[in-house]
């Protein structure tokens, strides 16, 4: 590998701050802003607008928008009168 081409990979703190929710991981993201872990060290801090503790689909608040299936839908928009069937 070449030296000096790739982004510094280390621990970084994920915040939700409308879920009250933070994880730590590792990432090439940065950040100007830091936090306090519980373990006591300094990591650099990202604030995210949605997590897994605020999505929908991951707290099970997802809402439905149509109770029919997408085929079903289809099938009810292009029937055709009568008995006739496709070919």
């Amino acid at each position: 590998m070449k030296p000096n081409i790739h982004p510094e990979y280390r621990p970084v703190v994920y915040r939700d701050k409308g879920a009250n929710f933070a994880f730590l991981t590792r990432s090439t993201a940065t950040s100007s802003q830091t936090i306090e872990w519980t373990d006591g060290n300094t990591y650099p801090v990202i604030d995210v607008q949605i997590s897994s503790a605020s999505h929908p689909f991951w707290t099970g608040k997802q809402r439905l928008l149509d109770t029919e299936g997408r085929v079903e839908k289809f099938r009810n928009k292009y029937a055709r009168r009568g008995s006739q069937q496709p070919r």
